[in-house]
């Protein structure tokens, strides 16, 4: 049962070339407060998927897409809110791609009906991170909508878990 629906999101569209040797991400990432949460809806990734380091917690099916919903606990890390131990929700594509659109409310009332807190949305961008790896990337955003006004639209995505 979803406790909040979001009427506050950015359906995304992006065309990327994303070249990477070993571990990088591309996806939407953002921060909440309140509690502090880090967010990424991942769409590209190296050989590495961080969530094999996580705790599963459920699947989600969003723009034609299937994505498995992680959680993760950070402990005196750095936040928006300084060093802090808060929680990392991810939502990972399944099958990788560097052009789309991500409709990135699906991917926040999944983790809402999995009891997950977001608290008060911060910032998100679309970004690209590597680490222990080299390569390169160039990220066009094409173009969003935002659900800011009025109520939004039934996601079109569905979860499990």
């Amino acid at each position: 049962m979803l406790t909040h629906i979001f009427t506050h999101y950015l359906d995304i569209t992006y065309s990327a070339t994303f070249s990477h040797d070993r571990n990088a991400y591309l996806s939407v990432y953002g921060w909440t407060s309140s509690p502090p949460v880090e967010y990424y809806i991942l769409e590209n990734y190296g050989d590495y998927n961080p969530g094999s380091a996580m705790t599963e917690v459920g699947t989600l099916t969003s723009d034609g897409s299937s994505y498995t919903i992680y959680t993760n606990t950070q402990t005196d890390q750095p936040s928006i809110e300084g060093t802090s131990t808060f929680q990392q929700y991810w939502s990972i594509r399944s099958i990788t791609r560097s052009s789309a659109t991500v409709t990135t409310a699906n991917s926040f009332n999944a983790w809402t009906s999995l009891g997950l807190d977001l608290g008060t949305f911060n910032y998100q961008i679309l970004s690209t991170k590597s680490y222990e790896s080299s390569g390169s990337s160039t990220v066009t955003v094409c173009g969003g909508s935002s659900g800011s006004s009025g109520t939004m639209p039934k996601p079109s995505g569905s979860i499990s878990s």
